[in-house]
C-alpha cells in the first residue's frame, strides 16, 4: 500500500485517537463511533493489540506511531525494526488499512532528534522486507523552524537543520509526506497582541496578511506555508505534507472555550476540504488529523485535557460537522 496524494481534492479529515484516560471507552465502541460519524481515518500513538484488532475489517485508514523511546533501538539494530514490523504490522496487515507510520512524535529538535532518520530508514527496510510497502514518516511540530514569518521566510533552526536535510531527502526519494502538528491555538495563546483571535479561527479576519503576492487569510495557512518554505530550502520542493495534529481546546484558559473550538474545528474542515489548498500550494490536497477524539483525564490540568471532541463516555462536547 503506497502513500498517494492527488494533486486537486482533499483526501479526508482524519482524527487522533489516544489512550491517556483510565475513562475510555472500549476499543469496539470506539470503532463502533467512529463509524457513525463517518471518520474513515485516524492517528494513534502507539501500536495496541486491542485497538488493532478492533480495527480490523472496520476500513478505517490508520496512521501507526513509534513510541519515542524505542527510536533509539530502532535507528541503532535493523533487527529490532524487524521486530517492531512482525509484531505491530504484519499480524494486522490484511484487517488493518495502515497508510502511514510515524517515527516519533515532536522529537525534533531535541535529544532523539538525531535517532529518527535511522529508525526511518530501518523501519522502511522491514516494512519491505515483510511485503507491507508502508510509508514512513515522522510527526513534527513548529518548533523545527527558527522563522516562520512571513510564510516565504520559514526555515529550519540551525540545530535540526542537518536532520532535517536527511529526513527532507528521504521522503523526496521516497515520495513518502511529512507529518506536522500545526496549533493556531497556541500561536494566539503566545502572542495575542499580534495574533487575532479571528485570523486564528478561520474566521473572516478582513485584513490577513501580504507575503509578496500572496495573501493569508487565516493562521493555519500561514503556518503550513512557513514548513513548505522551509522544506523547499534543503531541496524538499517536492516533499507534500498531512497535518497530523491540529485542534482547538474547549476548557481551560480565556481563548479555550466550547464556542472557539466548536468554530476552529467545523471552519477547518469546511477549509480543508475545499480543495483549495494553501497560498504556496493551491489545489494541494492538505489531508488533516483534528486532535483529538477525547477529553483524556490523565494528561495535564487544563488545557491539555480538553482538546476532545467527544466526552470519555461518547456524548459531543460540541457538534463538528464531518464530511458525509
Amino acid at each position: 500500500m503506497y502513500y498517494t496524494v492527488s494533486i486537486k481534492g482533499v483526501r479526508g479529515i482524519g482524527v487522533n485517537y489516544g489512550f491517556l484516560g483510565d475513562n475510555l471507552p472500549t476499543p469496539a465502541n470506539v470503532v463502533a463511533l467512529l463509524k457513525s460519524r463517518n471518520i474513515n481515518k485516524i492517528r494513534i500513538f502507539e501500536p495496541r493489540a486491542d485497538v488493532l484488532t478492533a480495527l480490523g475489517g472496520s476500513g478505517i485508514e490508520v496512521i501507526l506511531g513509534v513510541r519515542n523511546e524505542n527510536l533509539q533501538e530502532l535507528a541503532s539494530d535493523a533487527t529490532a525494526a524487524a521486530r517492531w514490523v512482525n509484531t505491530n504490522v504484519t499480524p494486522y496487515k490484511s484487517s488493518v488499512n495502515f497508510t502511514c507510520i510515524t517515527a516519533g512524535n515532536e522529537v525534533i529538535p531535541g535529544t532523539l532528534a538525531g535517532n529518527v532518520l535511522g529508525a526511518m530508514q530501518n523501519l522502511d527496510a522491514a516494512l519491505n522486507a515483510a511485503n507491507s510497502p508502508i510509508p514512513v514518516s515522522t510527526a513534527v511540530s513548529m518548533q523545527i523552524l527558527a522563522t516562520s514569518f512571513p510564510p516565504s521566510n520559514g526555515k529550519f533552526s540551525d540545530e535540526v537543520t542537518p536532520v532535517m536535510q536527511g529526513i527532507t531527502g528521504f521522503l523526496a526519494a521516497k515520495k513518502f509526506p511529512l507529518l506536522l502538528n500545526a496549533y493556531p491555538f497556541f500561536a494566539r495563546t503566545g502572542d495575542p497582541t499580534n495574533v487575532p483571535l479571528d485570523y486564528a479561527l478561520f474566521a473572516g479576519n478582513p485584513i490577513g496578511i501580504n507575503d509578496g503576492s500572496l495573501h493569508y487569510v487565516n493562521l493555519f495557512d500561514a503556518m503550513v506555508d512557513s514548513v513548505y518554505s522551509a522544506l523547499e530550502k534543503v531541496g524538499g520542493s517536492t516533499v507534500d505534507m498531512v497535518i497530523s495534529e491540529t485542534g482547538w481546546p474547549s476548557a481551560g484558559n480565556t481563548d479555550a472555550t466550547v464556542e472557539n473550538a466548536q468554530t476552529y474545528v467545523n471552519n477547518l474542515i469546511s477549509h480543508v476540504t475545499s480543495g483549495n489548498g494553501t497560498p504556496r500550494r493551491p489545489g494541494k490536497a492538505l489531508e488533516t488529523y483534528i486532535f483529538a477524539l477525547f477529553n483524556e483525564n490523565l494528561k495535564p490540568a487544563g488545557v491539555e485535557m480538553n482538546f476532545g471532541l467527544y466526552h470519555p463516555d461518547m456524548t459531543e462536547v460540541y457538534h463538528v460537522n464531518f464530511p458525509a
